[in-house]
């Protein structure tokens, strides 16, 4: 195959920088503010749309304790707790986390 042929072909090509971590400083305060944004605007229509302060009293202590556990399985794990463990995703934590369940290795 002629490398015109190869460079034709009907496979779409996989450009790694597409499918690869993001680099640049202003895409990633991009994506931080998107988020960011994303959050307030479910927030206020859950808010606009709940009847009284418990309820949104329960919403902020259901944010905050998620909040709580991601950073336990990103950073704490990985820095106080074991440090060979390198986060990957929660799935990866979870695998993690069920395979020292399993194994019994409870303590360290």
């Amino acid at each position: 195959m002629s490398d015109s042929e190869r460079h034709h072909s009907s496979q779409p090509s996989r450009d790694p920088s597409l499918l690869g971590d993001i680099q640049n400083p202003n895409l990633i305060w991009a994506k931080g503010t998107l988020f960011l944004a994303l959050g307030m605007l479910a927030a206020g229509i859950l808010i606009s749309r709940m009847p009284g302060l418990p309820e949104i009293a329960l919403l902020c202590i259901c944010i905050w304790a998620f909040c709580r556990a991601y950073y336990f399985a990103f950073y704490v794990i990985e820095h106080y707790v074991d440090p060979t463990y390198h986060f990957a995703g929660l799935s990866s934590f979870a695998k993690y986390a069920w395979t020292r369940w399993r194994s019994g290795d409870r303590d360290s």
